[in-house]
């Protein structure tokens, strides 16, 4: 059941799964599929925000096995996308699937969605009521480093642990490896923050820290307008080197990682490829403009996961896909 539901609600992370090594290949595909159910319930705004807070409450509850019966019965009829109603639809079955695993793996996973739906609740109870008219923002950066780790930080934590727990020979200092495991999770989630600025700006919600905008005075609804880009770029550019930053360790984190773990290694490097790419457009393309999504190609993509395989052979060129 697992396999298919995953295979069902994202090809692309089914495709990272597949290469995970057997012994932590379920406990990880379990908690991404939790974590995406959360972020449905989360993300269903034509519900009202008690009501979401709720239903997060219930989930979690459900996670601990402290609550009664999921009933979601409610979100599942408001899901549009296909992938979404599948998660809302066998909620009640993922949940079910953490009774398979060893009583440790179990609490991993709970510890992790306890973090991520924390994160969540105080997503909705900061923006839960902003719109177009009246955007809300971030105060500091403290906020902004806090919800990384809460929503992005703690997987990278999360798949460490795993690792270190069901693969052998691992590496000395595994403090260290967590630590750098945390900040590559928040280099992937400051990727999102900054593709994804303009649209979740029409949605209510700005996660350039007010703090900051004021310092070159600057208003979260001055951001609406492509003609105050100029005025953003030095804060904006001083955020998209915190992030390369952060992927810098995750990539650091990756080399750490005993190179017979190969499937692990290879599962990392992707994002920092696909995330380190994704920021150099950030750097070059208006980063204003509702309009359109700045990504990287399909073949963009395709390309620097076949460069990876390729290259993972020869030592020195693997380890100069990326610059540090």
């Amino acid at each position: 059941m697992l396999t298919s539901l995953l295979k069902e609600v994202s090809r692309s992370f089914y495709l990272t799964l597949r290469i995970l090594p057997r012994p932590i290949r379920s406990q990880i595909g379990l908690a991404y599929l939790l974590a995406r159910t959360s972020d449905t319930i989360a993300d269903t705004e034509v519900l009202p925000l008690q009501t979401r807070l709720g239903a997060l409450r219930g989930f979690r509850d459900a996670l601990d096995g402290t609550g009664g019966p999921l009933t979601l019965s409610n979100f599942l009829k408001e899901q549009a996308n296909v992938a979404d109603r599948t998660l809302i639809q066998h909620a009640t079955e993922a949940v079910s699937l953490l009774d398979s695993f060893e009583a440790d793996d179990k609490q991993r996973i709970r510890s992790l969605l306890g973090v991520i739906i924390s994160g969540q609740e105080l997503d909705l109870l900061r923006f839960g009521t902003g719109s177009h008219g009246q955007i809300k923002s971030l105060k500091r950066d403290e906020e902004l480093d806090d919800y990384t780790y809460r929503v992005a930080g703690c997987v990278g934590e999360f798949w460490t642990h795993m690792c270190l727990a069901h693969l052998d020979g691992p590496p000395p200092d595994a403090d260290r490896l967590v630590a750098k495991g945390i900040r590559f999770g928040k280099g992937l989630q400051m990727v999102n923050i900054l593709r994804d600025l303009p649209a979740d700006l029409l949605n209510g919600r700005c996660y350039l820290p007010g703090e900051e905008l004021n310092h070159l005075g600057l208003k979260p609804a001055d951001l609406l307008s492509s003609e105050r880009e100029s005025a953003l770029r030095p804060l904006y550019n001083r955020y998209l080197d915190q992030a390369r930053d952060h992927l810098h360790a995750g990539w650091e984190y990756t080399l750490d990682l005993p190179s017979h773990w190969k499937r692990v290694r290879l599962a990392c490097s992707w994002p920092v490829l696909i995330g380190l790419a994704t920021l150099q457009k950030l750097r070059q393309e208006p980063i204003l403009d509702a309009s359109r999504r700045i990504k990287i190609s399909r073949s963009e993509v395709r390309g620097n996961l076949v460069r990876s395989v390729l290259t993972y052979p020869f030592k020195t060129k693997w380890k100069h896909l990326v610059a540090i």
